[in-house]
């Protein structure tokens, strides 16, 4: 599970909202804020702010090198942010821009369908994905047997009343992104310099 990893530096987030002025809540003028960046890293999920070079915007939602290498429009990282933090558009890009990561990478993400393992004698790592319940499991190992999922078609076509896997997987990030007390991580890993506190209970939930 991912919660026995040791986060990794992510090289690449995806913009989620650009902020011309900075935070609503800031109180300085207008003129002594900065544009920020509300983004999602593409390979542990984290939510952050970015600060963008001078005079560089940038459209929603758009994949930014934020590496340790020559950027070409992030000046620094300025910090991770948690999910109540987050704009109203930012929350809106968010769920489909997961998406759009999850159909950028198929192989990566088909591996959990391939690899998933029983958690407990009453639990299985499938059945933390929102829509699957023992009957779509049974059927999800079933066909495991047959042979690895080559990719979401192989997967839907073999497996019956499985749809749009990518949604599954999103929705589960969410999940994680949302709630700091979410027992089993696949995905995301907490903030190092905050404990976790509640969150409120995912809208994507079944």
């Amino acid at each position: 599970m991912q919660t026995k990893k040791s986060p990794q530096k992510e090289e690449i987030a995806w913009a989620l909202d650009y902020l011309p002025y900075g935070k609503s809540d800031d109180s300085r003028p207008i003129y002594q804020r900065k544009p920020l960046i509300q983004a999602i890293g593409e390979s542990q999920f984290v939510l952050m702010e970015l600060i963008p070079k001078d005079d560089m915007v940038t459209v929603i939602p758009e994949r930014l090198y934020i590496g340790d290498g020559e950027r070409e429009k992030i000046d620094h990282v300025k910090g991770r942010l948690r999910y109540a933090e987050l704009s109203n558009s930012a929350n809106l890009e968010l769920l489909p821009t997961i998406e759009e990561i999850i159909l950028n990478d198929v192989p990566r993400f088909i591996k959990i369908f391939n690899d998933a393992y029983p958690i407990s004698t009453r639990l299985h790592m499938l059945e933390l994905f929102p829509g699957i319940g023992k009957k779509l499991m049974w059927n999800i190992l079933d066909e495991r047997k047959k042979g690895p999922f080559k990719d979401f078609a192989d997967l839907m076509g073999r497996v019956k009343g499985l749809h749009k896997p990518e949604g599954i997987i999103a929705r589960r990030i969410v999940d994680e992104i949302m709630d700091d007390e979410i027992k089993h991580r696949m995905f995301t890993t907490l903030p190092k310099q905050a404990p976790p506190s509640k969150s409120p209970q995912s809208k994507y939930r079944r």
